[in-house]
């Protein structure tokens, strides 16, 4: 059997596993073991998972994820997300569309303590959601609203697939960070801009302007405080050189558990809630990576990564071109994949490709720019019809809006996410710049 006819048995065994509802890890090992045993025998494979497993484990930067995730569940469990949206709302209900709007900023600076898309989604909607509601907002535009919002969650740092991505490519987690900033910034514009773009455009979906407006008093003020303050800590000690990443993510969550508690949010109960979710969902990380470790051998075995790279170079496309095909496949594989599995078993082969690209910047900057992009694109497939797991999050929790309407409603912002990232593609600079002031 050739190279390819193997590479292609590979992925299929893996979309099969995948649509009888197969775990995706489970289906990377499966399909990744076929393919793995086939070339080399049984003796290497086991030799394989002997030695693979510990290696890629015993990495001191994969700590990082787990503390963040921790991080993140102690905003959600202390009550922040209340004080943020209620801070937000009454700073922006003078504009119509004004607590759509107020979403998305608390989205983006819970995001900013968070790393999570889904886990944004669903916090920031628990509290927002009923609010819209009781305020005229149609279930379109709210739920729409809310999963977009939610995506921020990992386009503002601290983001678990961006800390993926550095490790993989093992790049500077503090540059990628830095590089993040202004995208994600220009992604909660964008989201802003669109929604008070539709709601002139399209009436009866928000009420009118001033029905929402509440004062910004003391009490709003200090109740988001903490957040500010967590997120200078930690981002300031990275930045100035007192911690490392991981002793960044280390000293949030201790942060972030001391606002929770001066809260009186954190209970026993809460704080266990919070140790069982971050070990769920880092045991499904690092079941993922093992997946796609082996998925990886087993394509590089086959010569097929390297045939496509040399294949792409022979056809004398621009790099431009080659990285906007790359993206458009990322928005294809959104429809069947989390962004975690797509980067665990995609960056191992598009990386070298784009890395071979002449773009006319030192590697390292090319590097930072791709895996913004690629964070970019995959915030997209987070809200693009057929899945978009942010919507089915969000209309999960608003049981009276039919599905069709909530992927009506993340529209405005699928025409924001192209426009921003057509833009920082033909303009890396523009995620490059505050990289060599922070850094």
């Amino acid at each position: 059997m050739s190279g390819l006819s193997l590479a292609l048995v590979i992925f299929g065994i893996m979309l099969v596993l995948m649509a009888v509802r197969v775990p995706i890890s489970v289906s990377m090992f499966a399909a990744g073991a076929t393919g793995y045993v086939m070339q080399t025998g049984w003796g290497p494979f086991s030799s394989f998972l002997n030695t693979q497993a510990f290696a890629r484990f015993a990495s001191y930067d994969l700590s990082v994820i787990p503390l963040f995730i921790l991080m993140g569940h102690f905003a959600t469990q202390g009550g922040i997300s209340r004080a943020l949206f209620k801070f937000a709302a009454a700073f922006m209900g003078r504009f119509k569309g004004g607590l759509a709007m107020a979403a998305v900023l608390a989205s983006a600076a819970f995001g900013a303590i968070c790393g999570s898309s889904v886990a944004t989604a669903a916090t920031i909607t628990s509290v927002a959601l009923p609010e819209m509601k009781r305020h005229g907002y149609s279930g379109r535009l709210a739920t729409g609203t809310l999963a977009a919002g939610g995506t921020l969650g990992i386009l503002i740092p601290p983001s678990v697939p961006l800390v993926i991505y550095a490790i993989l490519t093992e790049q500077n987690i503090a540059k990628l960070f830095a590089a993040a900033m202004v995208p994600g910034v220009i992604a909660m514009l964008g989201y802003m801009v669109a929604i008070a773009i539709y709601v002139r455009l399209v009436p009866g979906q928000a009420p009118d302007v001033g029905e929402e407006r509440e004062p910004v008093t003391a009490a709003l003020v200090l109740g988001i405080t903490p957040i500010a303050i967590i997120f200078l800590l930690v981002f300031g000690g990275i930045y100035l050189g007192y911690f490392t990443p991981t002793e960044g993510a280390a000293v949030g969550a201790a942060a972030t558990l001391v606002a929770a508690l001066a809260k009186r949010e954190m209970g026993w109960a809460k704080f266990k809630q919070c140790l069982y979710a971050t070990a769920e969902s880092s045991a499904m990380i690092f079941l993922i990576f093992i997946g796609a470790d082996l998925m990886n051998s087993a394509l590089a075995l086959t010569q097929v990564p390297n045939q496509l790279a040399g294949l792409v170079g022979g056809w004398g496309l621009s790099p431009l071109m080659v990285v906007t095909a790359i993206l458009l496949f990322y928005v294809v594989l959104g429809a069947v994949m989390d962004e975690l599995s797509m980067l665990l078993l995609t960056i191992p082969i598009f990386f070298p490709m784009v890395m071979g690209l002449d773009f006319g910047m030192p590697r390292e900057s090319v590097a930072i720019w791709f895996g913004i992009m690629v964070l970019m694109t995959v915030g997209f497939g987070l809200l693009a019809p057929p899945v978009g797991l942010n919507v089915y999050v969000v209309n999960g929790m608003a049981k009276d809006v039919p599905i069709s309407e909530s992927y009506k409603g993340v529209m405005p912002f699928l025409v924001s996410d192209t426009l921003r990232t057509t833009l920082l593609l033909f303009f890396p600079g523009i995620s490059l710049w505050l990289v060599k002031y922070i850094t």
